[in-house]
């Protein structure tokens, strides 16, 4: 008989083949970010714009790759497409609310909570539907948004992924500690894509450069973008995206988490339906007309 992986309330049941293809897919992620690090590479004023488009055209094939492993593994049925589609289109409308205006990014907290209900596989593709969709909407199709769609699917992943059994209030303390966390793990790979590429960075508080330096060692490029980012975007930026999720977990997180989990238990994923025949009181036996 054939094993039944994951939960019974996921929306995306993942099993060993389609784990291990989000393995490869996260590997193979986290390696458009860090490659620049791991060889020398000579700043351009182009960033990654010459190389952008093949690296979409990369992104989504594995995505496709990931949703045909769950299907053929019986992980997404036509109720978890349907809702991926809803919350999909929830977020591409929310977003355009802050528009990242000053941090504040609207979509992070309801990617976080539908990662937490349905989780970690539909987590993941819900970050990158998400962020595609949006970025349609709001015109905001470029050279980074592959990189937003791989850095929110890690965060729809990662919230699938933290411990079922909290529950209450402590697990809402333990969302928003995890919102404060990834939003500011999302500006930090957000630099790191560019970084590279941009030549003179100076600041005025900061004595010396914090550009990338072809050639020198990796703790020492290492070190330069750190400061990079804690001068340019963590105050700012990141400190803003950090309160917004805060924010929108406390007041909107209990009420949305309870909408999302009737809604996951009437669709009951995972549950296979079964047929039988009336009996004279006029209840239905069970599957193949035994008696329940």
């Amino acid at each position: 008989m054939k094993r039944d992986w994951g939960r019974a309330d996921q929306a995306v049941r993942v099993g060993p083949r389609s784990a291990a293809v989000l393995a490869l897919v996260s590997v193979a992620g986290l390696m458009m970010f860090i490659w620049p690090l791991l060889v020398r590479v000579e700043p351009q004023s182009m960033q990654h714009g010459p190389d952008a488009p093949f690296v979409f055209m990369g992104v989504l094939p594995l995505l496709i790759v990931i949703v045909l492993a769950e299907l053929s593994e019986g992980g997404m049925d036509t109720k978890a497409l349907a809702m991926l589609g809803v919350l999909s289109a929830i977020n591409a409308a929310l977003r355009p609310l802050g528009a990242g205006t000053a941090g504040i990014e609207t979509v992070f907290f309801m990617l976080v909570l539908a990662g937490r209900v349905f989780g970690a596989g539909f987590g993941f593709v819900l970050g990158c539907t998400s962020l595609f969709a949006s970025a349609l909407l709001t015109a905001g199709v470029g050279p980074w948004l592959p990189f937003q769609m791989l850095c929110s699917a890690w965060i729809g992943m990662g919230a699938g992924l933290l411990p079922r059994r909290i529950t209450g209030k402590a697990e809402i303390a333990m969302l928003v500690g995890y919102g404060i966390v990834v939003a500011y793990l999302f500006g930090l790979l957000m630099n790191l894509w560019f970084w590279p590429f941009i030549t003179g960075v100076e600041v005025p508080y900061h004595s010396g450069h914090i550009s990338y330096v072809p050639g020198d060692s990796v703790w020492e490029n290492l070190h330069r973008f750190l400061v990079f980012t804690l001068l340019t975007s963590t105050a700012g930026w990141d400190t803003g995206r950090a309160i917004t999720n805060t924010v929108a977990i406390l007041v909107l997180g209990p009420a949305v988490l309870a909408t999302l989990r009737r809604a996951s238990r009437k669709a009951s994923f995972g549950v296979l339906p079964t047929f039988g025949l009336p009996r004279p009181d006029g209840r239905l036996t069970g599957p193949l007309g035994l008696k329940d």
